[in-house]
């Protein structure tokens, strides 16, 4: 046996550092091996997210800051719940993005529920429940969450509750907000100002409230036990460093001395926490009279080698371990457990000075590739949240464009709806922006929302009042029309009707449980007059006999007229045109048969005229093609988007004059009225013919 001057490493067993005490990783005090500092990082990485995330805090990972941080309640206002509908063009409500659980997280943020910030023991309780599965509370009533959470609190250690409380405080609120929800639609809908509602207390809150301040007394109970512990382990590990100083001053046989040494070294292991502001002296102080032990004791060189040989292997192991996390497919885990192996490396003691610098050296650069790439994790995840900003920014800038447009029809405003409720969808598919700026840019987006969704409420209230007016201005002719349905003056009434006619279709839509009981109340009062006064006049037959024989000469001579210049051609036919209206009526039996005829004959004549005028036409819009495609194709597409909504009104006033002749009564004094309606309709059908011809010209000339 020799004395040893110096010790090439640390001591045989280097206590465990209290590295669990903080989020940030407790760094080694050992002037021969200067470990690597592992630093916590400065962004919080954001959750999995294969599912929607709530908004609006970025959960914090790893051992991160843990700020708490309320959730904005969801942006999604009440769409309009109060709109009226009209008959035959309602307004389709599209459904609002679900926001349930941000506004749930938002309510259970209330100070009642603040259990302070307190990393340290939340970590701690984290651990203790990391084995058990998370219990399912989203289909339970408010009644029974509140019970579920007291029989937590009476059967099950409180450092296991924190993730059962959060879920239970969560589930209740989603169904607490939903009720509130419901009471202020309801408050809403009796035309109440939005800021003078106030939700009904609700007991359950209270009990809720009462189970978790019962909840938060025995949390601070536990908490103190364990920093009372704290102290009472630091007072243990100060006799032990004070019976290690005592150790190496006595004059003990080499064999008793070690014994004691190992047995303090195992006191000192089995020692638990001390408090994190002594952590640092204390380990220190033990650490230089550990190493003063190997520097003054005399040690059996046999039992050294045997120990410095059960070191290096341990080492070697720890290294072998290191090595192994950088194919850790969490960056995260990786990070902790090497965080536990560096404890373990302190604890473990020294080695043969041939080995001391080469496997401190391959377990510190294993160490900083892990510690490199867990930073790295956090800094991309810094960069992913700063895209997402700019994302959500930009959604926010629509909605904000959206709310501040004017939509003045249902259609404009149903078509703003489905964009914003896209919009809300997309929101929803982004991940969280930096933690500073997450819950701005989430308030700015919900104001947004809650704005739009404001103003379409109020556009249909106003929608609905003009459709009560509306309702009441035709009830008022309809009224007219009853006082009428019995006069006897056929042209002042017949005049009147048609006026009244008129100005039913200038009103606007009534809603459509009215729509159908008003229409059929007007038509049933002009009907019954029409019907008179076809009976009336079905009478005068001397008259109506004469008026065929002169209607036959007249279709006779239409008959017998050959075109042969098309401006006197159409003078011709409005002249056979007005002669047949002055002839009056003929018998009811001759009627369809002699119009028939007529209206055939003029239809012949008019295709006579129109063809070759249609053809010229055609052939002069070849020639303005060849013109038009020589600008370019941005031309051709400006001519033809001319054309398709020359087409489209074209069909619009068809379908208003085929509408107009349900207003004529089947009466010989509207026949004439009747033929007009159906003349014009024939000629828009052959415009929209000649230019449905012309746009596959176009087309033609496009390809």
């Amino acid at each position: 046996m020799k004395t040893e001057t110096s010790v090439p490493e640390e001591q045989v067993s280097a206590p465990i550092a209290e590295a669990t005490q903080t989020s940030t990783p407790v760094e080694a005090s050992v002037a021969s091996e200067p470990e690597p500092a592992v630093q916590a990082p400065e962004a919080a990485p954001v959750e999995d997210r294969a599912a929607v995330p709530a908004e609006p805090e970025a959960p914090a990972a790893a051992s991160a800051e843990r700020t708490s941080q309320p959730e904005p309640e969801t942006p999604v206002a009440a769409a309009a719940d109060a709109a009226p509908t009209a008959g035959g063009d309602e307004a389709v409500q599209s459904e609002p993005v679900d926001f349930s659980d941000e506004e749930a997280s938002l309510a259970a943020a209330a100070p009642e529920f603040d259990l302070g910030d307190d990393d340290e023991h939340d970590e701690a309780q984290d651990n203790e429940s990391a084995g058990t599965p998370q219990a399912d509370y989203s289909g339970m009533t408010k009644a029974g969450l509140v019970a579920a959470f007291r029989a937590l609190l009476a059967e099950k250690p409180v450092q296991t509750l924190r993730r059962d409380a959060e879920a239970i405080k969560v589930a209740f609120y989603k169904l607490h907000r939903a009720e509130v929800d419901q009471q202020r639609k309801a408050f809403l809908a009796t035309g109440a100002a939005p800021e003078e509602f106030v939700p009904v207390a609700d007991p359950a809150e209270q009990q809720l409230k009462e189970a978790f301040a019962e909840y938060r007394k025995k949390r601070d109970e536990f908490i103190a036990t364990i920093e009372s512990q704290k102290e009472e382990n630091l007072k243990i590990k100060l006799r032990i460093i004070d019976e290690l100083k005592e150790l190496i001053d006595s004059g003990e046989t080499l064999n008793h001395t070690f014994t004691q040494f190992r047995e303090l070294q195992q006191r000192w292991k089995e020692t638990g926490l001390v408090p994190q502001s002594q952590v640092k002296d204390v380990w220190e102080t033990y650490n230089l009279y550990v190493e003063n032990f190997y520097n003054f004791i005399k040690i059996n060189k046999e039992l050294r080698d045997l120990d410095l040989k059960k070191n290096y292997e341990a080492k070697l192991a720890l290294c072998e371990e290191a090595d192994a996390l950088l194919l850790e497919p969490s960056v995260v885990n990786a990070f902790h457990k090497l965080q536990k192996l560096h404890e373990q490396w302190r604890e473990t003691g020294p080695v043969a000075n041939e080995y001391k610098e080469q496997l401190w050296e391959r377990f510190r650069e294993t160490s900083s590739k892990i510690n490199r790439r867990h930073q790295e994790y956090f800094e991309r995840i810094k960069e992913e949240q700063k895209r997402n900003l700019e994302l959500k920014s930009e959604l926010c800038a629509k909605t904000e464009e959206l709310a501040a447009a004017a939509h003045l029809t249902r259609k404009e405003w149903n078509k703003a709806s489905d964009q914003l409720i896209e919009i809300q969808k997309v929101w929803k598919t982004i991940g969280y922006a930096p933690k500073k700026d997450n819950t701005k840019i989430y308030e700015r987006f919900r104001t947004a929302c809650d704005a739009f969704f404001e103003q379409k409420r109020k556009f249909y209230l106003e929608i609905k009042a003009e459709m009560e007016h509306n309702l009441q201005l035709k009830n008022e002719i309809c009224a007219q029309a009853e006082a009428l349905r019995d006069s006897d003056e056929w042209k002042k009434t017949t005049d009147e009707l048609i006026d009244l006619q008129k100005r039913w279709k200038e009103i606007g839509p009534v809603s459509r449980r009215h729509a159908d009981a008003v229409w059929k109340r007007f038509r049933a009062a002009c009907d019954a007059f029409f019907a008179r006064k076809a009976a009336h006049f079905s009478t005068v037959d001397a008259e109506h006999d004469q008026n065929l024989a002169r209607k036959r000469e007249l279709l006779a001579e239409i008959a017998a007229y050959e075109v042969a210049d098309r401006e006197q051609g159409f003078e011709a036919v409005k002249d056979f045109q007005r002669r047949w209206a002055e002839i009056g009526f003929v018998p009811i039996k001759q009627k369809d048969a002699i119009n028939t005829e007529y209206r055939q004959l003029i239809d012949n004549l008019f295709a006579t005229l129109r063809g070759s005028e249609k053809e010229r036409r055609i052939e002069r819009f070849r020639g303005k093609v060849t013109t038009i495609k020589e600008g370019g194709d941005r031309r051709l597409r400006y001519e033809r988007d001319r054309l398709y909504n020359k087409v489209k009104q074209l069909e619009a006033d068809i379908a208003l004059l085929e509408n107009n002749i349900g207003f004529f009564a089947r009466s010989k004094n509207a026949d004439a009225m009747i033929r007009d309606v159906q003349a014009k309709i024939e000629r828009a059908k052959e415009e929209m013919a000649t230019t449905i011809e012309k746009i596959n010209i176009l087309d033609a000339q496009g390809e």
